[in-house]
């Protein structure tokens, strides 16, 4: 075990009622929404976590809660990652913003409202990024419709080619 990450571990298990889970030696601290602007300073300020690498999200789709979001941070100092699992549920997941603590957040929040429909509160500029400002439903949900068309090889070519728009002739 990595010994600068099991102390930050135990900070955060210690102050922030964190969860701490060993996967093929990779830590991962689960933590509560309402924590995590709180976790989040004591990382950056007190245990040199001075970089938000990435913010996505995972959906579980028939389990409770249903969705994860998970925070990638670095420490340039330590030379140490961690992973930060955030569970959040109901049918408007939503969780405070870590922007204030992390500028980069910004769009990487946004990405993950986006696609996965996941609401931050307080955060500054909450429009689409990825897909256009009018479009339906968030694509990265997993009960999402997905989009079929067949593709077209020389022994359907007839059949497909009937069900093919047209254009209109001139």
């Amino acid at each position: 075990m990595n010994d600068p990450i099991q102390q930050v571990c135990d900070v955060l298990v210690e102050r922030f009622n964190a969860e701490q889970r060993e996967y093929h030696q990779q830590i991962t601290l689960v933590m509560d929404a309402e924590v995590v602007v709180k976790a989040f300073l004591t990382l950056r300020d007190e245990l040199k976590f001075n970089m938000l690498m990435d913010v996505t999200a995972v959906d579980y789709l028939g389990k409770e809660p249903r969705f994860n979001v998970v925070y990638q941070l670095y420490s340039m100092e330590k030379n140490v990652r961690l992973s930060v699992r955030v569970p959040v549920s109901g049918t408007n997941p939503q969780l405070p913003t870590v922007e204030s603590v992390y500028p980069s957040a910004n769009w990487y929040e946004r990405e993950v409202m986006d696609m996965f429909g996941i609401k931050f509160i307080g955060h500054s500029d909450p429009r689409r990024i990825i897909m256009p400002a009018d479009w339906q439903g968030h694509p990265l949900r997993k009960d999402y419709p997905l989009g079929y068309e067949e593709v077209q090889f020389t022994f359907n070519f007839e059949e497909i080619d009937l069900r093919k728009p047209k254009g209109k002739e001139f």
